[in-house]
């Protein structure tokens, strides 16, 4: 993981208003907040719109069901998979174009505590925003301590970490507010990262944004010799488009996994290949 300061000025939505596997690679070192949690971004895929990426939800069209990804860019699109996990997107481009940036992995820049509950089945023990969500599984008691690392690495996890849920299909992550609800980052005693909400202690003072809405921070862009790209994960269609982008040799991005055929007729991993609504 690097080091370094990382920006907390929200980014535009023009920053959004470009072709996803443009804004994908950009969005590398970024840092998505909602509520006290904040992920530093290592790893997303791209997906394009209707007749152009049989990979995407959108490939087909319009359905009630990724409505949201033709809508104005910068909002969260969050749907449901395998009938148990959660993956968040940002979606690209101006309306009715249908494209959007799968956020596959990251590090936890800020409450990883409470990221951490949150992954083992916790919630929000201290009830500072974002969803309830319950990581299922034996009892936090009987499981193994989550490493920092693996905190949000996968989009399942990611959006675990950050109290992302199906209520929040839909949020704008462009944030036009004030800047003083803003996390400010800085380096803490131990070398790690952290803002000013690391502490449970401070939860009640540090909420950072409002219950219920996020923001994508400038963070710390990634280097261009350290961006790696190549195939999406888990896809049986266009599964050659190097649209997967990731920082090299970050220890929270993802391994890759081939497709694999699956006994049931569900929803992938990804943005792509699912059924129609």
């Amino acid at each position: 993981m690097e080091s370094g300061t990382l920006d907390s000025a929200p980014l535009p939505r023009g920053f959004f208003d470009r072709p996803s596997h443009v804004v994908a690679p950009d969005l590398l070192g970024r840092v998505l907040v909602h509520g006290p949690v904040a992920v530093r971004l290592t790893e997303v895929e791209a997906y394009g719109g209707p007749g152009e990426d049989p990979a995407a939800h959108t490939y087909r069209g319009r359905t009630a069901r990724n409505a949201v990804m033709f809508g104005p860019p910068g909002h969260l699109y969050v749907y449901f998979t395998y009938g148990m996990h959660f993956c968040a997107n940002l979606v690209c481009l101006p309306e009715d174009h249908g494209s959007a940036v799968l956020l596959r992995a990251g590090e936890v820049v800020a409450r990883a505590d409470l990221a951490r509950s949150r992954r083992s089945g916790g919630g929000d023990v201290d009830g500072s925003g974002g969803a309830y969500v319950d990581g299922g599984g034996p009892p936090a008691s009987r499981r193994k301590p989550i490493a920092d690392r693996d905190l949000a690495r996968g989009p399942a996890r990611l959006a675990v970490a950050l109290g992302l849920a199906r209520e929040h299909n839909g949020l704008d992550a462009v944030w036009e507010g004030s800047p003083a609800v803003l996390p400010h980052f800085h380096e803490t005693g131990d070398g790690s990262r952290g803002s000013r909400g690391d502490q449970p202690e401070h939860a009640a003072w540090l909420t950072g944004l409002p219950k219920g809405t996020v923001a994508v921070l400038g963070g710390r862009p990634a280097e261009a010799d350290t961006i790696r790209s190549g195939p999406r994960t888990g896809i049986s269609t266009a599964k050659d488009t190097p649209w997967r982008f990731w920082i090299d040799g970050d220890p929270t991005v993802s391994p890759f996994r081939a497709h694999a055929p699956r006994r049931r007729n569900t929803a992938a991993t990804s943005v792509g290949e699912a059924p129609s609504s």
